[in-house]
């Protein structure tokens, strides 16, 4: 019954919504059952369309379709985005990659460029250098003066001396002295001995190539052995904490080139710049010790070692400069010399002569002047003298210590510090000359000996 009422209902409602009239009939079915059939107008359509094409079901399936599409629209774009927002990642850090490789071939290419621009000014400073070493040395070509007697012969090297230093300068009562003249133009008059009276300015023969050269010592041998002559140059760098390395050159011009002939590695150690060269023998400081090591040149070996009794070393008694300039080993007319300092000494200068065969103390002498205050010392003819700074430009040698007297005085010699850091000054008796490393460069400096006044 309430099926029948729904109908019932239904029909009223689109018959209203029709404004036209409904029917209903009620008759048996052939199968005996009661049939209720209903008939309603249509209030839109004027005839029935064929089965499947109403107008709402197509309408439908369109907006079903739309919506199809839409929603489809909808995760495809949402899946589009993710893989574009992926790719799109990738692709800026690629972008960025290849920016930074970009700037880096572009700072690598900059640093060859100054690399080169280095090297070229190098290399110009180097013939710059090499020439002002050629016009410095054009005035030694001239021919010496003619054979004259002693005292004429030294005024004569003398004035010729200070017209090449100062053209200006004509007053030379200062230069004559009542003292036999030493020979100027070279190490073969070397039999007289006296006390240091003149310094000359410093010549530059090489500058080091590294840090590593800031400070060393370069020397020759004044009594060479083979298969070594006596234009052999030597040379150590000195900083470092294996400073091993010995090169040696054939003469002065092969040492200006910076082209070693032969390079040695000593089998210990080296303390500092302290070392010296002597009758074909390397004689140094073993490091962090008082061991004193003599190293043969011919055979490349050790061939005496021996603690310097009671010496002071790496930093006890050091130089002013420092450097672990406790022991500096000398060579002069009389021999093989250790300067150094001991406790008992409280700090001042001990002087010890040394056999150069094994190293043993032969004598010790004690002077009064304090190491640690002085820059460097060396000695002449038995004769300790010290050097007043390592880095005023114009200082003095300005102590002397006489070990055949056991007297001692101030002195007062010009000495330049050209390169204003000078770490070891040293003697050569054959040559006559002072060995000196002073901020990387390497130079010497012609001496007179007369008497001091």
């Amino acid at each position: 019954m309430w099926f029948l009422a729904v109908l019932w209902a239904s029909c009223l409602l689109m018959g209203t919504h029709a404004q036209s009239s409904t029917s209903f009939r009620r008759a048996n079915a052939g199968n005996g059952r009661c049939q209720y059939t209903f008939t309603v107008n249509s209030p839109t359509e004027a005839s029935c369309p064929s089965p499947g094409s109403s107008p709402e079901m197509e309408a439908l399936k369109s907006r079903l379709g739309l919506l199809e599409a839409l929603v489809a629209r909808l995760v495809g774009g949402d899946a589009l985005s993710e893989s574009s927002q992926g790719s799109g990642s990738q692709s800026g850090l690629q972008d960025a990659y290849n920016q930074v490789m970009g700037e880096n071939a572009q700072l690598q290419r900059e640093k060859q460029r100054l690399d080169r621009q280095v090297q070229d000014l190098q290399q110009r400073m180097e013939e710059l250098r090499q020439e002002a070493e050629r016009l410095r040395s054009r005035p030694c070509m001239q021919q010496p003066p003619p054979r004259v007697p002693n005292l004429l012969r030294f005024i004569s090297h003398q004035i010729v001396f200070w017209q090449r230093l100062n053209p200006g300068y004509q007053e030379l009562t200062a230069v004559v002295t009542e003292v036999s003249a030493p020979n100027l133009e070279g190490p073969t008059d070397i039999s007289g001995c006296g006390d240091l009276v003149w310094v000359q300015e410093p010549e530059v023969h090489r500058k080091a190539d590294s840090i590593a050269g800031k400070y060393g010592v370069w020397m020759q041998d004044p009594e060479a052995k083979e298969p070594y002559g006596l234009e052999m140059v030597w040379r150590i760098d000195a900083i470092g904490s294996e400073v091993r390395q010995l090169f040696g050159y054939e003469n002065m011009d092969q040492l200006s080139r910076g082209f070693p002939t032969k390079v040695l590695l000593l089998p210990e150690s080296m303390e500092s710049t302290g070392a010296t060269m002597y009758r074909g023998s390397l004689y140094y400081q073993r490091r962090l010790s008082r061991t004193l090591l003599r190293y043969d040149l011919q055979s490349e070996s050790i061939a005496a070692r021996r603690d310097l009794p009671h010496a002071g070393f790496h930093g006890q008694f050091p130089y002013s400069w420092g450097g672990y300039t406790d022991i500096d080993l000398a060579v002069d007319e009389n021999g093989l010399w250790a300067i150094y300092s001991t406790n008992k000494a409280k700090g001042a200068i001990m002087i010890s002569q040394l056999d150069p065969h094994n190293l043993e103390v032969k004598g010790t002498w004690e002077t009064k002047i304090r190491k640690t205050s002085v820059a460097n010392a060396f000695m002449i003819c038995g004769n300790l003298y010290t050097v007043a700074s390592y880095t005023l430009p114009n200082t003095t040698i300005n102590y002397m210590y006489d070990t055949a007297t056991n007297q001692d005085k101030s002195i007062s010699v010009p000495f330049k510090n050209r390169y204003r850091y000078n770490s070891m000054v040293d003697y050569n008796p054959a040559q006559r000359k002072l060995y000196a490393w002073d901020n990387y460069y390497m130079v010497s400096y012609n001496v007179r000996l007369g008497k001091q006044e």
